[in-house]
């Protein structure tokens, strides 16, 4: 049912789209990079440290720019094939120029020898920790400028520099107090300190090259433009040797599977295992509005689920570093909570950066995430049902995690009766939300088929008799007079955390009350054909103002389609919501369906692997699988 739109058209701004930022990663830090150049988001040494590059959120926040000293639009933008390094080409009047950006990977070990070990260091011995840009003049001559203007602690405390080594080619930048990080910059260009930043300028004709890296490790940065490139060529070859690792269809939307793997990959946390949400913070889902949020931590939920898209491409390797993480996060008998930092730590207390301006204005700045304190019991299932797939095709199961998996199914077995805050994590009053009780039963359902191959058939059948239970009661109070399932008890609002159920294998897609439920979403919480998560004057969220739709509802809606048997719908909500892609296919969490614009954080893993998911089932029910039976995120099937 079409709506009025949730925002009008842009004006003119100072901040690029939020769809138009390039994502890259080493797998233990992530920047993003504007159009013209500059690096506008980047978070040392981790990704959810203070930020050094902050102009994402406010224009006089720090940045690093290299690129024609006349800033333009770039003739062209592309991500290297199967890698997370951009090249952005450039048009002058003169002529033309290529820079090559990418974070430094370090050499690559034979996976199947590593494939069960665990990093447990803070960081790897290897890792490099360092954003390397080449530059190469390719036609005609071009004046190239290079800015480099860190700020530290979210824009609050500007550099001291200092130069270091014979020649000005090496140069370092501290917080003012000093503090454990220090930037080092080298290049083979001439850099001149002034003010708060770093600056050079220098005419390139055709055949001229030149290189700039700044890096935050003990190891030492490139010096040379021989190793300059040397370091790019080993880590175009160390994207390329991962992307093969996967299994990826001949079709049309392959590119899309790839980028969406890609960026997953790219928000994992090597040394912990720990899987990041988005790479950014406070970007809003509203434009203008409070609705705000701090992404950059390991939620258990979002995790879990990317991993069901990594794994049905092929990638379960990922899996086993982040139930590490979850072991790890459970020791001592704490009790697993929604989210941890990328670290493992607990706390992520929630506040406001009152001396930053915002995306576009969208105040308050908010770093941390209070919902960390919530109880949302989705949780405990999500988990389960992870490891219930990654074990099934092992058809074994560590036996270290046992004792933890048998905890989060007792929690769901000990809560699944009381309310909690839901998966949109609500911060009005707890509800008896129905996708709760329903991933409480998948946690008693995986527990018991654990427990069987586990061979612990007293819990497998304690397990199972109380998971029936739970599955009675949420189709006696979960479903309304029409026969669809609906948001919480007592209510008749909607909610598309409700097209999990058949993707869970609560019900047979045949069911009518699934096939009733699918069709009520697609024709009642949809503006323009895109999904609400749900309709804001029906939910006491805790907030004022609307939001966008999101886009992991849109795809789920195409997966949850194809179970129902409406592969034709399916395939075309596909095509439409491929077409919102970013110019690089990345996604962010919201679409705006009057301007294209991508809204909320950005690139949302919950996004992209709902986009893999959605993407498979389309593909593989064309590929004349029978509708329904195929599901890559379940392995109740």
């Amino acid at each position: 049912m079409s709506e009025e739109p949730v925002s009008q058209p842009w004006a003119r701004s100072p901040f690029p789209p939020i769809a138009d930022y390039a994502f890259l990663s080493d797998c233990e830090a992530t920047c993003l990079i504007a159009p013209n150049g500059a690096v506008e988001w980047m978070c040392l040494p981790r990704p959810d440290s203070p930020s050094v590059f902050t102009t994402m959120l406010d224009r006089s926040a720090g940045s690093f720019r290299l690129g024609p000293y006349d800033e333009m639009v770039p003739a062209a933008r592309r991500y290297m094939p199967g890698s997370l390094m951009v090249e952005t080409t450039w048009q002058t009047r003169t002529g033309w120029l290529i820079v090559r950006d990418a974070l430094c990977m370090g050499p690559w070990h034979n996976i199947d020898e590593r494939s069960h070990t665990h990093r447990r260091s803070p960081t790897d011995f290897d890792a490099e920790h360092c954003l390397l840009r080449t530059v190469r003049c390719v036609s005609g001559s071009v004046d190239l400028s290079m800015t480099c203007e860190p700020v530290f602690d979210y824009g609050r405390r500007e550099p001291v520099w200092r130069y270091e080594g014979p020649s000005y080619g090496e140069v370092v930048a501290e917080p003012p107090e000093g503090g454990d990080l220090t930037l080092r910059l080298t290049t083979d260009l001439r850099p001149g300190i002034e003010g708060r930043g770093l600056h050079a300028r220098t005419r390139m004709v055709e055949g001229d090259w030149h290189f700039v890296a700044l890096a935050w490790s003990p190891l030492p940065p490139p010096r040379t433009l021989d190793q300059a490139r040397e370091r790019m060529e080993r880590t175009s070859e160390y994207w390329r040797q991962w992307i093969t690792l996967g299994n990826f269809p001949d079709h049309p939307w392959r590119s899309y599977l790839q980028r969406s793997a890609l960026t997953l990959k790219g928000l994992t946390y090597a040394p912990t295992g720990a899987l990041l949400a988005a790479a950014t913070m406070a970007l809003p889902e509203t434009p203008h509005g409070e609705r705000n949020w701090d992404y950059r931590y390991a939620w258990v939920r979002d995790s879990t689920f990317a991993l069901w898209g990594l794994y049905t491409l092929g990638f379960d390797r990922e899996a086993n570093d982040f139930f590490y993480f979850i072991q790890d996060a459970c020791r001592d008998g704490h009790q697993l909570q929604v989210m941890y930092r990328v670290g493992g730590e607990r706390e992520i207390e929630e506040e406001s950066l009152p001396h930053l301006s915002g995306y576009e204005g969208a105040f308050p700045v908010r770093v941390g995430n209070a919902a960390y304190k919530q109880r949302q019991h989705d949780v405990w299932g999500a988990v389960l049902d992870s490891v219930y797939l990654h074990a099934r095709s092992r058809e074994q199961l560590p036996e270290s995690l046992w004792p933890v998996l048998k905890q989060q199914v007792e929690q769901a077995a000990a809560h699944w009766e009381e309310p909690d805050r839901g998966i949109w994590e609500v911060r009005g009053a707890p509800q008896h939300f129905v996708s709760s009780k329903v991933m409480c039963w998948v946690a008693l359902d995986r527990g018991a088929r654990l427990a069987r191959l586990y061979d612990e058939p007293e819990y497998a059948d304690k397990w199972q008799t109380l998971a029936d239970q739970i599955h009675a009661e949420v189709c006696a109070r979960g479903v309304d007079d029409r026969g669809v399932f609906v948001q919480r008890y007592g209510s008749t609002a909607l909610d598309a955390s409700l097209l999990l159920l058949p993707l869970m294998r609560f019900l047979p897609p045949t069911d009518a009350r699934i096939r009733t439920t699918v069709r009520a979403i697609a024709e009642e919480l949809t503006v323009d054909g895109l999904v609400l998560r749900y309709r804001v004057e029906e939910t006491d969220d805790g907030l004022s103002g609307e939001e966008g739709t999101f886009t992991i509802c849109s795809f789920w809606l195409a997966s949850a389609l194809v179970e129902i048997g409406e592969v034709d719908q399916a395939r075309k909500l596909c095509e439409r919501l491929l077409a919102y892609a970013s110019p690089l296919e990345l996604y962010a969490e919201e679409i705006d369906t009057y301007s294209g614009r991508h809204l909320g954080n950005f690139p949302q893993a919950f996004t992209h692997l709902a986009l893999i998911n959605a993407v498979m089932h389309v593909i593989r029910a064309e590929q004349s699988l029978i509708p329904g039976q195929f599901n890559p995120a379940n392995p109740g099937s």
